[in-house]
């Protein structure tokens, strides 16, 4: 037979079953109330489509402040004037000055030599010289066949006067039955005679005069017409010596000593260092609103001075638009071609504006939606947006001040409504 354990059992004495009864009504209490607070967030969690860690998230908050849109970057240092000179004819070059001199408006800066420039301006001058000689002599002759003509007039004026004494002293004669008929007659035909003669010489002194002023016009105006070519190669031989158009420094030289160039070849540069300018590059997103006159910061050397935008390039190269900016006030003097400078131009200044950090959501929504902090999680929540800067961006609907946005990797929602946010 094998033994039972009912020798083994002990009869344990049974306590008041009011207290289990308390136990096990706060034990289910104390699950009701957790199951109360866990069901929200459980709910949450359920209905988010996907969860995401905030470390690998750029979180910004919505504020109500100023906003500055400014354009910001490098730019150099530019002469506003630098000049390059050419060679105005061909020859051999003589330098006066090397890189870097300083040099002063209508400062001889080269010489060139043209041996054939010069040996046809002393033929053109000697030309000058016999077509001068030329014009005198026309003018000595004009003046004396003008005398002579004048001469015959004034004899044939005298002998008409005297033809007409000698008819009045005949007819008088006749009248006193002292002379013949035909002396009268023979006198009045003499009359006659003297009376053409007059005319021609009269009409003679006209003519005369008329060609005499034709001739002298025509070497007058030859020899004007070679003054002009003698006055252009001495403006020719003039540019063979080069001069500083102002006052600055000599850039870069082009050319080496002694050596032969061709007409409109480049020689050298000068720099205007009264007129320098800083030139930056502007994004094309930008460079649209800039315009001349607007105010600008220039920094360097440990030092700040004040600008203003002198032009904008119409030119768009790799997305970018050359803007320039002029010191306003006095130049600073140690500033040197192509230093690197930092400015800023100020593009507009609002105050009491709902904006927030600038971020990649903007281009990742197209500036549509973004993503909402609440509650450990990322609502998707549409948007309009405004005006932009380098650092912020206007916010026209859609958020509050104090908000908390996802400014940058909500590339990872890819899309979705909610997510959750893990810490």
């Amino acid at each position: 037979m094998i033994r039972d354990t009912s020798a083994q059992d002990k009869l344990l004495p049974q306590g008041p079953r009011r207290g289990r009864r308390f136990a096990i009504a706060a034990a289910g209490l104390a699950g009701l109330g957790l199951l109360a607070w866990a069901v929200p967030g459980l709910k949450r969690q359920l209905s988010a489509d996907q969860s995401i860690s905030a470390g690998r998230l750029a979180i910004a908050t919505v504020e109500l402040g100023q906003l500055t849109r400014d354009v910001a970057g490098d730019g150099k240092v530019v002469a506003a004037v630098s000049p390059t000179l050419y060679a105005g004819n061909a020859g051999s070059v003589s330098l006066l000055v090397q890189a870097g001199d300083a040099v002063k408006r209508d400062q001889l800066l080269a010489r060139l030599a043209s041996p054939e420039l010069t040996a046809r301006l002393a033929q053109e001058r000697s030309n000058a010289d016999a077509l001068k000689s030329d014009m005198l002599r026309a003018e000595a002759d004009a003046r004396q066949q003008i005398a002579q003509a004048q001469s015959n007039l004034e004899t044939s004026s005298i002998a008409h006067q005297t033809a007409q004494n000698d008819l009045k002293r005949q007819t008088q004669a006749f009248e006193a039955g002292a002379t013949a008929g035909m002396q009268v007659d023979l006198a009045r035909d003499a009359v006659a005679r003297a009376q053409v003669a007059l005319k021609q010489a009269q009409g003679l002194v006209g003519l005369k005069d008329d060609a005499l002023k034709f001739e002298l016009l025509a070497k007058r105006q030859a020899y004007e017409r070679q003054l002009m070519q003698v006055k252009e190669l001495e403006r020719q031989v003039e540019e063979l010596n080069v001069r500083s158009p102002v006052d600055g420094q000599v850039g870069q030289l082009f050319v080496t000593e002694r050596s032969t160039v061709a007409k409109d070849a480049k020689l050298l540069s000068v720099i205007d260092l009264s007129a320098l300018e800083v030139q930056m590059q502007v994004a094309e997103s930008f460079a649209r609103e800039l315009a001349p006159g607007m105010p600008g910061e220039i920094r360097g050397n440990g030092q700040s001075w004040k600008g203003v935008v002198s032009s904008i390039s119409p030119e768009v190269v790799n997305n970018e638009v050359a803007a320039r900016l002029r010191f306003e006030g006095q130049r600073p003097e140690q500033l040197r071609q192509n230093q690197r400078l930092s400015v800023r131009v100020l593009l507009d200044q609002r105050e009491q504006v709902l904006s927030v950090a600038r971020g990649s959501f903007i281009e990742e929504s197209g500036g549509r939606y973004v993503y909402v902090l609440q509650d450990g999680q990322a609502l998707k929540r549409a948007i309009r947006l405004g005006a932009q800067s380098l650092a912020k961006v206007e916010v026209l609907e859609g958020l509050k001040p104090g908000e908390r946005v996802v400014i940058s990797g909500s590339d990872a929602f890819k899309g979705a409504e909610r997510v959750n946010v893990s810490q």
